[in-house]
């Protein structure tokens, strides 16, 4: 039985979720485009996270709409961009790509926030843009290159969404964050898969409530994981993701990753996690309210 207080296999155990909810995003997408499977998610996520919040007793805020709202919008870009990207590259490639938010979370709390960077942060931002040029492989430029631009674009989004909530936090239940994200982005997406809406069949039905589902699962575990571990630990354990990602693109697609990829994605990865132990290693506070972050949760 799952230890519900271990914070490393919560972590773990919502990097599988995500990874199957990655797989089940690209076997849909074949016939369902990515702004239709967008909006599926969202809607079905905020049917649950409104059941759990009733569940729990927590309420709306009067306070704060623009930052919630700010959050959403960022969270909706990023849903679009990362199942994009999924469709049409490998589910490793995709998920390398959208774990270099924390690079970028770091560079846009300089610019956003003002904080300082330390000078190993530094000497580590080139081995992550080695890592980047070695994955999207610009210098062999194809529609491959695009679309690894997006899932560039998408960690970009998630780590805006990212800073947000670290804001958010301090006021606002983590559920409600998590409504804000799936509401606005069901608005967002409205518009732009008016044009091009596909009508399901009942196995594509099957497969976007599923991941509407599992979605919301992850973000509930990995929230979980985050009041119950220190936030270093949970990061760290939460790249175990891309193994899985890749997992399930060899077994269901024969995906192989190129050596530039494999290259490119270790520097990315142990870049990306020393950043996040320099960034998180401070003693963890107890709050009352359950911070909600990392990237599959934006």
């Amino acid at each position: 039985m799952i230890n519900m207080k271990n914070g490393v296999i919560l972590a773990v155990l919502s990097s599988f979720v995500f990874s199957i909810m990655n797989a089940l995003v690209k076997a849909v997408s074949l016939a369902i485009p990515s702004t239709e499977v967008v909006f599926f998610r969202s809607v079905i996520g905020t049917i649950l996270i409104c059941f759990l919040m009733k569940r729990s007793n927590v309420t709306l805020s009067k306070e704060g709409k623009p930052m919630l709202i700010l959050r959403g919008i960022l969270g909706a870009f990023y849903l679009l961009a990362y199942f994009y990207t999924i469709s049409k590259i490998s589910l490793v490639d995709a998920s390398i790509l959208v774990h270099l938010s924390p690079f970028f979370v770091i560079i846009l709390s300089v610019i956003l926030l003002k904080e300082r960077i330390s000078s190993k942060t530094i000497i580590l931002l080139p081995f992550v843009l080695l890592g980047v040029i070695l994955t999207i492989k610009p210098f062999n430029y194809s529609t491959y290159s695009i679309y690894a631009l997006v899932g560039v674009l998408s960690a970009l989004f998630a780590a805006g969404a990212s800073i947000t909530i670290r804001y958010l936090s301090k006021e606002h239940h983590a559920y409600e964050i998590v409504f804000y994200f799936l509401a606005t982005a069901t608005l967002v997406v409205i518009p732009l898969m008016w044009n091009n809406f596909v009508v399901p069949t009942p196995l594509e039905l099957f497969y976007l409530i599923c991941i509407g589902t599992v979605s919301l699962l992850g973000q509930v575990f990995l929230t979980k994981a985050y009041i119950h571990e220190n936030a270093a630990v949970v990061s760290f354990s939460r790249y175990i993701g891309i193994v899985f990602n890749a997992m399930w693109g060899f077994l269901f697609w024969t995906e192989v990753p190129d050596i530039l990829t494999i290259l490119g994605g270790t520097l990315i990865i142990t870049a990306c996690i020393v950043l996040s132990w320099q960034s998180k290693t401070k003693p963890k506070k107890k709050t009352t309210r359950p911070y909600c972050k990392g990237s599959e949760q934006v």
